[in-house]
Protein backbone atom coordinates (compact mmCIF):
# COMPACT_ATOMS: atom_id res chain seq x y z
CA UNK A 1 0.00 0.00 0.00
CA UNK A 2 1.19 3.61 -0.87
CA UNK A 3 -0.57 6.55 0.51
CA UNK A 4 0.66 10.08 -0.39
CA UNK A 5 0.55 13.09 0.72
CA UNK A 6 -2.36 14.59 -0.58
CA UNK A 7 -4.48 11.82 0.45
CA UNK A 8 -2.88 12.27 4.00
CA UNK A 9 -6.31 14.44 6.53
CA UNK A 10 -4.72 17.07 8.85
CA UNK A 11 -6.48 18.14 11.99
CA UNK A 12 -6.36 21.23 14.08
CA UNK A 13 -6.40 20.61 17.40
CA UNK A 14 -6.65 24.06 19.77
CA UNK A 15 -5.34 24.32 23.14
CA UNK A 16 -4.38 20.34 22.79
CA UNK A 17 -3.95 18.63 25.93
CA UNK A 18 -4.32 22.44 27.44
CA UNK A 19 -1.32 23.57 25.85
CA UNK A 20 -0.68 26.90 24.01
CA UNK A 21 -1.78 27.89 20.40
CA UNK A 22 -2.24 24.50 18.09
CA UNK A 23 -1.38 21.41 16.83
CA UNK A 24 -1.75 20.12 13.62
CA UNK A 25 -1.85 16.59 13.38
CA UNK A 26 -1.92 15.04 10.59
CA UNK A 27 -3.11 10.98 10.52
CA UNK A 28 0.02 9.59 8.08
CA UNK A 29 -1.95 5.85 8.00
CA UNK A 30 -5.98 5.44 9.45
CA UNK A 31 -6.70 2.84 11.90
CA UNK A 32 -8.00 0.69 9.87
CA UNK A 33 -5.03 1.10 7.01
CA UNK A 34 -3.21 -1.56 9.30
CA UNK A 35 -3.17 -4.41 11.44
CA UNK A 36 -0.89 -3.64 14.23
CA UNK A 37 -1.71 -2.09 17.79
CA UNK A 38 -1.17 1.46 17.34
CA UNK A 39 -4.05 3.97 18.09
CA UNK A 40 -1.87 6.78 16.33
CA UNK A 41 0.38 7.30 13.73
CA UNK A 42 0.92 10.95 12.51
CA UNK A 43 3.19 14.14 12.42
CA UNK A 44 2.29 16.77 14.98
CA UNK A 45 3.01 20.20 13.64
CA UNK A 46 3.79 22.80 16.60
CA UNK A 47 4.53 26.51 14.90
CA UNK A 48 6.67 29.48 17.66
CA UNK A 49 4.75 29.27 20.77
CA UNK A 50 2.56 26.48 20.78
CA UNK A 51 2.87 23.04 22.64
CA UNK A 52 0.94 20.13 23.85
CA UNK A 53 0.42 20.11 27.34
CA UNK A 54 0.77 17.44 30.18
CA UNK A 55 -0.98 14.46 30.33
CA UNK A 56 -0.71 10.80 31.08
CA UNK A 57 -0.54 7.80 28.88
CA UNK A 58 -2.47 4.54 30.42
CA UNK A 59 -2.14 1.48 29.01
CA UNK A 60 -0.05 2.45 25.61
CA UNK A 61 2.91 4.50 25.19
CA UNK A 62 4.07 7.07 22.63
CA UNK A 63 7.13 7.64 20.33
CA UNK A 64 8.02 11.13 19.15
CA UNK A 65 10.93 11.05 16.51
CA UNK A 66 11.74 14.98 16.02
CA UNK A 67 11.91 15.23 12.05
CA UNK A 68 12.37 19.18 11.95
CA UNK A 69 12.67 22.01 14.39
CA UNK A 70 13.79 21.78 17.93
CA UNK A 71 11.71 20.23 21.15
CA UNK A 72 11.26 21.26 24.89
CA UNK A 73 9.99 18.03 25.86
CA UNK A 74 8.91 16.99 29.45
CA UNK A 75 9.84 13.32 30.57
CA UNK A 76 8.22 13.24 33.92
CA UNK A 77 8.68 16.61 35.11
CA UNK A 78 12.50 16.88 33.81
CA UNK A 79 13.02 18.80 30.92
CA UNK A 80 15.08 18.02 27.59
CA UNK A 81 15.38 20.06 24.64
CA UNK A 82 15.35 17.62 21.22
CA UNK A 83 16.90 18.43 17.99
CA UNK A 84 16.31 16.91 14.75
CA UNK A 85 16.88 13.32 14.99
CA UNK A 86 16.30 12.89 18.52
CA UNK A 87 13.50 10.57 19.92
CA UNK A 88 11.95 9.67 23.00
CA UNK A 89 9.32 7.06 24.51
CA UNK A 90 6.45 8.02 27.22
CA UNK A 91 5.85 4.29 29.10
CA UNK A 92 2.58 3.53 30.24
CA UNK A 93 1.62 5.82 33.85
CA UNK A 94 4.11 8.26 32.49
CA UNK A 95 3.75 11.76 31.90
CA UNK A 96 4.76 14.41 29.15
CA UNK A 97 4.44 17.19 27.16
CA UNK A 98 6.51 18.94 24.22
CA UNK A 99 6.03 22.49 23.30
CA UNK A 100 8.02 24.35 20.25
CA UNK A 101 9.91 27.73 22.31
CA UNK A 102 11.58 28.78 19.11
CA UNK A 103 10.67 32.19 18.15
CA UNK A 104 11.04 31.35 14.25
CA UNK A 105 11.04 27.68 13.14
CA UNK A 106 8.49 25.17 13.24
CA UNK A 107 8.80 21.98 14.75
CA UNK A 108 7.63 18.27 13.06
CA UNK A 109 7.56 15.37 15.07
CA UNK A 110 6.52 11.81 13.93
CA UNK A 111 3.92 10.42 17.19
CA UNK A 112 3.26 7.18 17.64
CA UNK A 113 0.90 5.68 20.50
CA UNK A 114 1.08 1.91 20.90
CA UNK A 115 -1.69 0.28 22.53
CA UNK A 116 -1.35 -2.70 24.94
Amino acid sequence: MIKRSAEMTSTVKPNMRGGNGQAVVTDILNKDEYKGKARLVATITLEPGCSIGPHVHENEEEIFYVIKGTAVYNDNGKTEILNTGDSCICLDSQTHSISNDDEKETLVVLAVIMTY
